[in-house]
């Protein structure tokens, strides 16, 4: 009996000498709203070419990404690597490819999982699903219901369960509530509150046993942030949408990475593969976060471009010659839009442009449109249109953007677009459902004479929806203005590709002015 009782004691003494249970480290890598910027992107964010990325004036690309997360996961032990969604649409990839390409980089990449973003939608569910059945992870989202889509019913889930380093993750999607207006999911679709959704899958996964829960949410900083003060077991949001940048260092950042609201953590990596998110989490036993640390990864020159991946793109980049080739429409004759007459006075491109972002828009409420006549680089001669000569008149890749202003600030935007007309600057606005008199020889700020929206004299107290483009609506061309503007929403589809559909739906096209703006 002594022999066992030793034994005994000796294993509670061997027990109690134990360590009490490790923290449990994660890296989580993540990137959001890509938009098909597989090849390198300027500092405005549109093409960049081959002589600036060799000059290093460039940023981004899937070979800089693909150099990256090495990188990144030889500092980490123990990592995962998700996207906040919209990888979807930008660029002539996403046309020709439509989400092919995306998914094969990503594969490549080596992503855990996805949510879907609008943009997944914008040609329907059948395209989502034919890059579903091609990625290697799970795509989620946890906010709609899709029973009755025959497409996506049994395999597009709210949430999932990966395994890494022996313990369980749970991964729950998010997409905006109002996908049904920004894009295509057809109506078999219903989108529900986000908040209801998240928790939920997370008392789904709690039951479970999970208790390291992250959401990936393609619904906006904003929506994020209610999301985590309305929920509970939420750890860590990898967000999307509103291309929020987050940083501790960067003065240009809207808020510090993390953004904590209560115990959960929420990040985001602004956009177009600029930034690789790099957050390191520490769970203790329970699943409660103890740390939250890190930092986007700028993709500049001094991340070294992967030389496959690149060879790989260039080869993907072939074929696009032939989009560029291709005959959108016919012209009856030259539509100009020379750069001495669409940064002064109404000029027949810019009446083309903003009528068909005005006609794209039209049933969402939107009164007027501008462009920027510097946003407007080319004249498209007599004859049959290319895609090649849309993108020649609207290279940047702008996208449409959305919004609500006062009529004040409407009489205000258009100043600013007349006060630098002597210098032949690109602010001027060239409109559509619109008209407005302007007198040159005023002093700038006072140079409206006459505005009118739908025949009506302009009422400074009404509020108007706009549709401009993405640079303009985030103060470009100095429409600060427009920053703080009410419902925007900045992710539309590309100016050109708009331009180009407006074409071909009244070809053949014949240039025109009406009046819509005029000198005193």
């Amino acid at each position: 009996m002594r022999t066992s009782y030793a034994a005994l004691a000796s294993a509670f003494l061997t027990i109690g000498a134990l360590p009490a249970a490790a923290d449990y480290a994660l890296t989580i890598l993540h990137t959001n709203d890509f938009h098909a910027r597989f090849e390198p992107i300027s500092k405005y964010d549109s093409g960049c070419s081959a002589e600036d990325n060799t000059a290093g004036e460039c940023f981004g690309g899937s070979a800089r990404l693909v150099t990256a997360v090495e990188e990144a996961r030889a500092r980490s032990d123990n990592s995962i690597l998700v996207d906040g969604g919209d990888q979807f649409q930008g660029t002539l990839f996403y046309t020709y490819y439509k989400g092919a390409a995306a998914a094969e980089m990503m594969n490549k990449m080596g992503y855990d999982a996805m949510t879907v973003g609008n943009h997944e939608f914008d040609d329907g569910p059948e395209v989502l699903r034919g890059f579903m059945d091609a990625v290697d992870f799970p795509v989620l989202m946890s906010n709609a219901d899709v029973s009755k889509e025959e497409l996506l019913a049994d395999t597009l889930m709210k949430s999932t369960v990966i395994e890494k380093n022996g313990e369980k993750i749970g991964l729950i999607g998010l997409t905006p509530q109002n996908t049904d207006e920004l894009a295509s999911p057809g109506p078999n679709i219903t989108f529900t509150d986000p908040s209801e959704a998240v928790q939920g899958e997370v008392d789904k996964l709690t039951g479970q046993g999970v208790n390291k829960i992250i959401v990936l949410s393609h619904s906006g900083y904003g929506v994020d942030q209610r999301v985590a003060e309305n929920t509970t077991g939420v750890d860590v949001i990898v967000g999307g949408h509103s291309n929020t940048y987050l940083s501790n260092t960067a003065d240009n950042a809207e808020g510090p990475y993390p953004t904590m609201v209560g115990d959960t953590a929420i990040v985001s990596a602004y956009a177009y593969g600029k930034f690789l998110g790099e957050l390191n989490v520490v769970f203790d036993d329970d699943g409660k976060v103890i740390s939250a640390e890190g930092e986007p990864i700028i993709m500049d020159a001094a991340v070294t471009e992967d030389e496959a991946t690149v060879a790989r793109i260039t080869e993907l980049a072939a074929p696009l010659e032939e989009v560029r080739s291709k005959v959108v429409a016919e012209a009856a004759t030259e539509i100009v839009g020379a750069r001495e007459e669409c940064r002064a006075m109404e000029c027949p491109m810019g009446n083309l442009i903003t009528d068909a972002m005005l006609a794209r828009v039209a049933d969402q409420g939107i009164d007027v449109a501008i462009e920027n006549g510097g946003g407007i680089r080319a004249s498209i001669d007599a004859g049959p249109v290319t895609m090649g000569e849309v993108l020649t008149v609207l290279p940047f890749q702008n996208t449409l953007s959305t919004f609500q202003v006062s009529g004040a600030v409407l009489k205000e935007a258009l100043e600013n677009g007349l006060s630098q007309i002597e210098e032949g600057a690109g602010r001027f606005p060239q409109v559509a459902g619109m008209t407005y008199v302007f007198d040159a020889s005023a002093e700038p700020g006072s140079r409206i004479v006459e505005v009118t929206v739908g025949g009506e004299p302009l009422d400074m107290e009404k509020t108007y929806g706009v549709v401009s483009n993405n640079y303009v609506r985030n103060g470009g061309d100095g429409y600060a203005m427009f920053k703080d503007a009410a419902n925007a929403y900045d992710f539309g589809p590309d100016l050109a590709d708009v331009t180009a559909e407006y074409l071909a739906e009244n070809s053949p096209y014949t240039p025109y002015k009406d009046g819509r703006i005029s000198a005193k």
